[in-house]
């Protein structure tokens, strides 16, 4: 996996030089991931209407290096630890919207997300047995819904 983190850091670096951007990339590998996280000038740029270019340059990545990854590992493209901010935040909204179901009894609606994030929603309530969680909506303007499951 090695050969391949290195070539997808390569190419994200020629694209940032082809487009002008201020980003360094650095590679680290595990067993389960190769992360490609971004630095510079220009990383706030990444992290803009909820790191959507971040979420696009990680499927570019996926999709020119993706088949020549062995089973069980993935791409991982963060910017100065956004992802991980990105995701508990995400974790602690997933929190109250089932507070909320639970206390008001009415089905909690998020905004629009991308399926990365609506993910992480899903696996944070996937344990709560009194509620449930589903996508709704079609393509871009997909939302996710968490309520209460019917009771039997």
């Amino acid at each position: 996996m090695q050969e391949t983190c290195t070539n997808a850091g390569d190419f994200l670096r020629s694209i940032f030089e082809g487009a002008g951007l201020d980003l360094e990339v650095s590679v680290q590998e595990t067993a389960a991931e190769c992360l490609l996280d971004f630095s510079g000038h220009d990383a706030e740029l990444l992290q803009a209407e909820s790191g959507e270019l971040l979420q696009a340059l990680q499927h570019l990545v996926n999709q020119a290096f993706g088949r020549t990854l062995p089973d069980g590992q993935r791409f991982v493209c963060d910017v100065e630890g956004f992802r991980a901010t990105r995701e508990s935040e995400l974790r602690a909204m997933a929190n109250l919207a089932a507070d909320r179901v639970r206390s008001t009894g009415a089905p909690f609606v998020f905004g629009e997300m991308n399926s990365n994030e609506r993910r992480i929603i899903h696996l944070t309530l996937a344990g709560c047995e009194d509620l449930f969680t589903e996508s709704v909506g079609e393509g871009s303007a997909r939302k996710l819904r968490v309520a209460r499951k019917p009771s039997r």
